[in-house]
């Protein structure tokens, strides 16, 4: 449910309209009380069950709701530190259901991870906190996790995410970005159906670097990380000059850019598709996406956010799931 006094609620219940005809079928895990309060004002019916597979008996009817209980009365725009220990009961209660395979993915709505901070939460965010959670599962390949947002125009994985710029820069390594960038190519094959992925790695420097006139990380770091990935067989271009990158015809020529720190990725990628990205985690023996936006406090309980990105949120995991169970 993420944090109930943000929009994610009230988003589900839009995304449930966009997908109840068709799908794919989902539920929330929420409170009950909420939801049904959330219903009445929005117009969507909501029926609570007792166990994921209910959830395919009453979707084409209404939301499927499996309760969780708050501790207060979440009031839209005001996040409640009493209701912290709920909003994790849900993470963890998702995770659980996808791990035994009662579920074929989890999507999360947004959290504010200084609500969870309250109750002792030692993660920075979902995608650490999912990770932790299956960590004793066993997964093919290289293992995240890593961040990725996507959309249809532009997929960027990131080697430093939360970091202040100068942290992660100096925490850059040839092991970072050959991690990074291995978890994304095999995640690029069994997720998305790409045989080939091309990954395009981004220098760090304005031009590159300049044959290191303009700093020295792309000789001493990125062009060893790419020659290394190129020596295991991985299809890989760059450094490239990131301000030449993320234009339609560079676009065209990679399936997945690898970007050094947050600001790298998510500036191109929500200058192309603000509404339409995803925050996918690579690198899990589960699916987890999230849509690409925070709690919106001040949008909460207004009727007018947005739910384009949960619904493609939702879409791209089911189709990851179908391409798992392929």
């Amino acid at each position: 449910m993420g944090d109930p006094a943000g929009i994610g609620p009230e988003l589900s219940l839009k995304a449930w309209s966009e997908f109840q005809a068709a799908g794919p079928v989902f539920f929330i895990i929420a409170d009950t009380e909420r939801m049904e309060m959330l219903a009445r004002e929005m117009g969507f019916p909501v029926q609570s069950i007792t166990h994921p597979a209910a959830a395919g008996d009453v979707f084409a009817d209404a939301l499927p709701v499996l309760p969780v209980t708050l501790n207060e009365a979440a009031t839209p725009g005001t996040p409640n530190r009493k209701n912290a220990p709920v909003i994790i009961e849900s993470i963890e209660r998702a995770v659980r259901f996808a791990l035994s395979g009662q579920v074929s993915s989890v999507v999360t709505n947004p959290i504010s991870k200084a609500i969870l901070y309250s109750e002792d939460f030692k993660h920075a965010g979902h995608t650490e906190f999912v990770a932790d959670l299956s960590a004793d599962h066993p997964l093919p390949g290289e293992r995240g996790p890593i961040m990725m947002l996507a959309s249809p125009l532009l997929r960027v994985s990131l080697v430093t995410i939360h970091a202040p710029l100068k942290d992660a820069i100096a925490s850059l390594s040839v092991e970072s970005i050959v991690r990074t960038a291995r978890v994304t190519a095999q995640a690029l094959q069994r997720d998305f159906g790409i045989a080939k992925p091309r990954l395009a790695i981004a220098g760090l420097n304005p031009h590159a670097g300049e044959a290191g006139s303009i700093g020295r990380e792309e000789i001493d770091i990125i062009e060893p990380a790419a020659a290394a990935l190129r020596n295991e067989g991985f299809d890989v271009m760059g450094p490239l000059p990131p301000d030449a990158m993320f234009h339609t015809e560079a676009r065209a020529k990679y399936d997945a850019a690898i970007c050094l720190y947050h600001d790298q990725g998510l500036i191109p990628l929500k200058a192309l598709d603000f509404w339409g990205g995803v925050n996918v985690t690579l690198g899990l023996p589960l699916i987890r996406t999230s849509p690409d936006h925070g709690t919106a406090f001040d949008l909460a309980g207004k009727g007018i956010a947005r739910a384009d990105s949960l619904i493609a949120a939702i879409r791209m995991a089911g189709e990851m799931a179908a391409r798992r169970a392929a």
